[in-house]
């Protein structure tokens, strides 16, 4: 993926990234596709679960589909439920050699996959004190995310939408208000469906977007990861260049005096 000029890398703890866009490895059909779509993306960095990491076994894993060359892991705790049980698992993956990196995600209830705030701040500042460089998956509340950003946080990752809901941005005044409040990169994650969701995010200040359902249950993967590379650069070329300011009523694009601006000297 081509970084926009005038722009510089991602950077959070030691890691820095010319692609803004980070994809999930999970939901795939196969392996085979889900390596395809990764590199379709353009991204350098994947979340992979730890619970569904296998370092034992005797049959190809996820890890076996996944470029270690090329691709930073990024585990993460989904599936937790308490502060506890996502500790143990980021340790696990740092244990196994996965990274000292964690996608923390603490969740809160079983129907919604909303994050518990309260399980969310204690596993940030524990992950913090042990050394982890911690991106924080949260609700799209500004208070929260300064909370987590203020406990330790690298970057702070709200949700555009419930996860694998598809629903794109619901809430784009709160993203563009935890983007203004914050001294950390913020990653909207979790609820992209499609590749204008993508670029909106990116519009409202996003410093990168993470996503996996839209890409992996599309019904071509590949093509999907292809448009959302693509709508990446648009959504973060669109930012950098300043849009123009929204206005109530018409105005005329050709100017009314009749006369053309011509360059001095």
């Amino acid at each position: 993926m081509t970084t926009p000029s005038s722009e510089t890398p991602l950077k959070f703890g030691e890691f820095q990234f010319e692609s803004r866009l980070f994809l999930g490895t999970g939901k795939y059909e196969s392996l085979e596709i889900m390596r395809e779509a990764l590199a379709a993306s353009g991204t350098q960095c994947v979340t992979v679960a730890v619970r569904r990491v296998s370092l034992d076994s005797k049959q190809p894993g996820i890890l076996d589909f996944i470029d270690r060359d090329r691709y930073v892991l990024l585990p993460n705790t989904a599936g937790c439920y308490t502060a506890q049980d996502a500790i143990r698992t980021a340790r696990l993956g740092r244990e196994a050699g996965l990274s000292s990196l964690v996608k923390l995600e603490v969740l809160g209830d079983r129907l919604t996959l909303l994050p518990d705030p309260v399980e969310t701040l204690e596993a940030t500042r524990t992950l913090v004190k042990e050394g982890f460089t911690v991106l924080t998956y949260t609700s799209d509340d500004p208070v929260m995310a300064l909370r987590i950003q203020d406990a330790g946080a690298a970057v702070v990752m709200p949700l555009g939408s419930p996860i694998g809901s598809g629903q794109g941005i619901n809430n784009p005044r709160n993203i563009r208000l935890i983007k203004n409040s914050l001294s950390v990169p913020m990653i909207v994650d979790a609820g992209v469906g499609t590749a204008s969701d993508v670029a909106v995010a990116f519009e409202l200040g996003a410093d990168g977007v993470l996503l996996n359902t839209g890409v992996a249950l599309a019904e071509d993967p590949v093509r999907m990861a292809t448009a959302m590379k693509h709508a990446a650069l648009a959504g973060r070329h669109s930012f950098l260049a300043g849009r123009i300011e929204t206005k109530e009523y018409a105005r005329p694009s050709s100017p009314e005096s009749g006369k053309i601006a011509t360059s001095s000297g």
